[in-house]
């Protein structure tokens, strides 16, 4: 007893010290930090400084370019991409003026009658507003085909442009109808405060959001407030783009955004604009809080969707982001302040739902698209099953780069054996039974089958497990990143969480698997997004490079908690080799569970090297009577579409181009 209380003030004191030690070089990290900083805005407050800015600007514009066509990855990825854009140019001209209502469809709407004609109150700080950005601002809402709206605008313009005072009192004349309010603010309290000075004025049942230099589609609250009527939504957002110049149809880039998904929003404020909620959603807190000015909309979209019963998501481009210079849309190195903002409001959200010890970083797509690392609870034990049937070379290239690279130690490979023939394989299992760590692998027989079922082969395998979490994995997956076990079991932890999946790249380091999106590719079942890009590209709006809510996740590499596996019946053996990945993905949905694609848990997979492609003679009739048996199954969620891929997209492709050719249903289209 004296021995082990000997020890453990030894242990003590050694961590005391190293304390001691690690604080002493944390303060004077702190001290060369606040140094840094100090030449810094010396530097920043020069002459030089300022005289040099064309300079910098120019040089971070090429260094952005350079950026850009690196991460294309190779001559290959840049054709694809020139070809990417040839067809969103072609898209674009449809989403412009040329999507606008006719006489005919603007007499209609207006004079259109809905159960419940609610009224929309629009806020709109303006600040130093350039003349022609403010008439395009507000005529763009005194030309909505819907009437029963109000545009509220708080000015914290300077007296060096009164005239913004004087264009508003203009528009307030000719609108004659009391629908524009207008207030001068003594002072200017920024983004945050002038929003909320815009609320005091407003009466409508419905709150929207618009900035002082954007523009509304001339139908977007008509639209609106149908959803409010047919679907009961309480929070509405819609598809936007960014334009230059004087006319939205300079596009610059579409963003075609998927359903409400709370993960992704956590990485992304993809709702962004134009965002309109019921009032009673604001019941008990701010609409904008100050200390998150610059990322103020995350921070308030986080909150209100968490109250929300009915998130609507109108698949329109309705919303027109004016880039200029010194907008968001412009660049966030326009407001660097924006990104710590943006963390905070993260940060917060998580915080209201209990987690604890999180840790939210930028990542490579963009400086305000997060990583967001959340805390494993306790140890628990992973089993981690493989089907085999011979391909030893397969089998052992798997378990050595899961043994090699895993830092996650308390897990047990199940290797389930089912029909090898060769002795090569058998003299691998004994192989594996003499290694330091045999202990780790158990390799059971599911003995002989006609014909090889992998849903059953795999329940079988689970059965003679007993990890409190199972990873679905195929003998010709190669592990790459060292903590994928983690970055996997952090999200199949949570209790609002089904599947996850990995990214895997094929050996040429090309995309494999980044999310299944249903109805892709020509079987119209399922594909897998971005297919066949380079490894480096950053995907659609940066969607290679963060955590989000996908409808699927390949069973190649997929981690599950053994009671929703269980919960959900595990894979159907009625799918036999295909889609039964998709079908248990889909089973956890109908049961109200998130399935989660993350970019942090990365492996290659020497995709069919196993079993081979199914794109011939009996496979592929096998394929197509699998296909038909899914597409039945789950005839009604194919119908609807994949709500996390929006409709504009095609799913011929799987690289998020425009459906250029039923751009006449979604852009005119009611949804």
């Amino acid at each position: 007893m004296e021995d082990k209380q000997f020890d453990y003030k030894s242990a003590y004191e050694k961590e005391r010290l190293k304390t001691a030690d690690l604080s002493e070089r944390i303060a004077k990290l702190e001290e060369e930090r606040d140094e840094a900083i100090r030449k810094l805005d010396k530097i920043k407050t020069s002459k030089l400084w300022a005289i040099s800015g064309p300079f910098r600007r120019f040089y971070h514009y090429v260094k952005r370019q350079n950026n850009r066509i690196r991460n294309l990855g190779s001559i290959r990825g840049i054709i694809a991409k020139i070809g990417y854009k040839k067809r969103e140019k072609k898209a674009m001209s449809h989403f412009g003026t040329a999507s606008f209502p006719d006489e005919a469809k603007r007499l209609e709407e207006s004079q259109a009658v809905f159960p419940n004609m609610v009224k929309i109150s629009i806020l709109t700080p303006v600040y130093n507003t350039p003349e022609k950005f403010l008439r395009d601002m507000i005529e763009s809402v005194t030309s909505q085909t819907y009437q029963n709206w109000q545009l509220c605008l708080a000015d914290g313009s300077d007296d060096e442009h009164a005239y913004v005072g004087q264009i508003i009192k203009e528009y307030q004349e000719k609108d004659g109808k009391g629908r524009i309010c207008y207030q001068k603010l003594k002072v200017n309290a920024g983004i945050s405060g002038n929003t909320n000075e815009c609320l005091k004025m407003a009466d409508g049942e419905y709150i929207g959001l618009f900035d002082h230099d954007d523009i509304l589609h001339p139908e977007a609250l008509y639209v609106y407030v149908k959803a409010i009527n047919e679907q009961g939504a309480d929070y509405i957002y819609c598809d936007e783009t960014t334009f230059h110049g004087n006319s939205i149809d300079h596009m610059e880039t579409m963003h075609f955004k998927p359903d409400y998904a709370v993960d992704t929003l956590r990485a992304n404020n993809y709702i962004c604009h134009f965002s309109v909620f019921k009032r009673t959603l604001l019941d008990g807190t701010e609409l904008f809080r100050k200390e998150f000015d610059g990322s103020q909309d995350h921070d308030m979209i986080l909150r209100l969707t968490d109250e929300a019963k009915n998130i609507v998501h109108i698949p329109r481009i309705l919303y027109y982001w004016r880039s200029h210079a010194g907008s968001v849309a412009s660049g966030i190195e326009a407001k660097t302040y924006a990104i710590e903002a943006a963390r905070g409001a993260v940060a917060d959200h998580l915080k209201r739902h209990g987690y604890k010890h999180f840790k939210i970083t930028s990542t490579k797509a963009f400086e305000t698209i997060f990583k967001i690392s959340y805390e494993i609870e306790g140890r628990p034990k992973i089993s981690i099953v493989i089907p085999n049937c011979d391909h030893a070379d397969d089998l052992r290239r798997c378990i050595t780069s899961i043994k090699e690279k895993s830092t996650w130690d308390n897990y047990e490979i199940i290797v389930v054996e089912n029909n090898s023939k060769t002795d090569e394989i058998r003299q691998y299992y004994k192989e594996l039974t003499k290694e330091p760590w045999a202990s780790l692998v158990k390799v059971v027989d599911f003995g002989n089958q006609d014909k090889f079922n992998y849903s059953d082969v795999m329940n079988f395998g689970i059965k003679h497990s007993v990890g409190d979490y199972i990873v679905l994995l195929n003998n010709d997956i190669q592990i790459i990143t060292v903590n994928w076990m983690e970055e996997m079991l952090m999200y199949a932890q949570r209790s609002d969480v089904g599947a996850v999946g990995a990214k895997l790249y094929f050996p040429d380091r090309k995309i494999q698997h980044a999310g299944v999106i249903l109805g892709l590719g020509a079987h119209r079942t399922a594909g897998h997004s971005h297919y066949g890009m380079e490894g480096t590209n950053l995907g659609y709006m940066g969607r290679l490079c963060y955590a989000q809510d996908m409808s699927a996740v390949t069973g190649a590499c997929l981690m599950i908690s053994r009671a929703k596996y269980d919960e959900v019946g595990g894979l159907d053996p009625s799918f036999a080799i295909s889609l039964n990945d998709v079908d248990l993905c889909l089973k956890l949905r109908k049961k109200g569970y998130l399935n989660v694609f993350t970019p942090f848990a990365e492996a290659y997979h020497h995709e069919s090297a196993s079993r081979g492609l199914d794109d011939s003679g009996e496979k592929a009739e096998r394929y197509n009577r699998e296909s038909e048996q899914f597409r039945n199954k789950w005839k009604d969620i194919l119908e609807k579409g994949d709500p996390y891929y929006n409709k504009n997209f095609t799913l011929d492709r799987s690289d998020f181009s425009v459906n250029v050719d039923g751009l006449g249903d979604t852009v005119l289209g009611d949804h």
